[in-house]
């Protein structure tokens, strides 16, 4: 196997355009907020978590704050990783866990999953290889999954509300407003939007808005005005709801 790390800066605002890669990919922000999108979903990758991209995935990167990324490349041979990615690069015979994810999951890192990404991404030391390699497979194994991913429609006009929402979450119209404005019944929408999604009307408008409320907090906007920006009537209704996704209060989360 071989493995690489690379270590970038980006200003806020960037877009690395849709690309993909042979290898597996790990995307930390080690400061700053990035979303995250394909053809499946979008994804928001705020500091101290980490994003599994997996081999052939082809996605794009918007910098939704300037960003420090650490990314961290695993190829299955010693020729998969392209050139020109590889600051940091090894063949270690070691193999990939075989649960991993098929496809993109944003983790929680634990503190030693975190040094483990920032050593390969900054600094190359052959005799630490197989050690780094050895940790860092055996935190992949004990990830969990965070609720920081929106699913993307395929179909044209469910696509239009979920656009408008994920850009602008404070946007309030029933689910039968829409039906008028697309021209459906609203029973057909409710059937097509939760095929499309796998969630609800209402439960996608929600995670949109919370996910939208994490990255401007991760941007140390504040609280009430990002409340109240993504749609919430007060401050108490929009802590409750990040407390209901989250398991925490928006201070507790980055305080963590």
């Amino acid at each position: 196997m071989q493995f690489s790390g690379l270590a970038s800066s980006y200003d806020k605002g960037t877009r690395i355009e849709p690309h993909r890669h042979v290898g597996h990919q790990i995307v930390h922000a080690r400061s700053g907020v990035m979303r995250v999108t394909t053809s499946d979903g979008s994804w928001v990758l705020p500091p101290g978590r980490a994003l599994w991209v997996p081999a052939g995935c082809t996605h794009e990167i918007l910098c939704r704050d300037a960003v420090e990324m650490r990314t961290v490349y695993l190829a299955p041979t010693p020729n998969a990783t392209p050139s020109g990615y590889a600051r940091a690069s090894a063949a270690v015979p070691l193999t990939l866990p075989g649960t991993l994810p098929e496809n993109c999951v944003v983790w929680r890192l634990s503190a030693l999953m975190r040094e483990v990404i920032l050593r390969i991404a900054s600094e190359h030391d052959e005799r630490l290889d197989e050690h780094l390699l050895a940790l860092l497979l055996a935190e992949i194994k004990v990830m969990d999954a965070l609720p920081l991913y929106l699913p993307e429609p395929a179909d044209p006009k469910i696509k239009v509300i979920t656009s408008t929402l994920f850009s602008a979450p404070a946007d309030d119209r029933t689910l039968e407003d829409w039906a008028a404005e697309l021209n459906l019944s609203p029973r057909t929408l409710i059937r097509r939007f939760q095929a499309e999604t796998g969630m609800t009307f209402r439960q996608w408008r929600r995670q949109a808005r919370l996910l939208v409320a994490l990255e401007r907090l991760a941007a140390k906007e504040p609280v009430t005005s990002v409340a109240y920006d993504v749609g919430y009537d007060g401050l108490s209704a929009f802590i409750e709801a990040f407390r209901e996704a989250f398991g925490v209060t928006p201070g507790q989360y980055f305080r963590d």
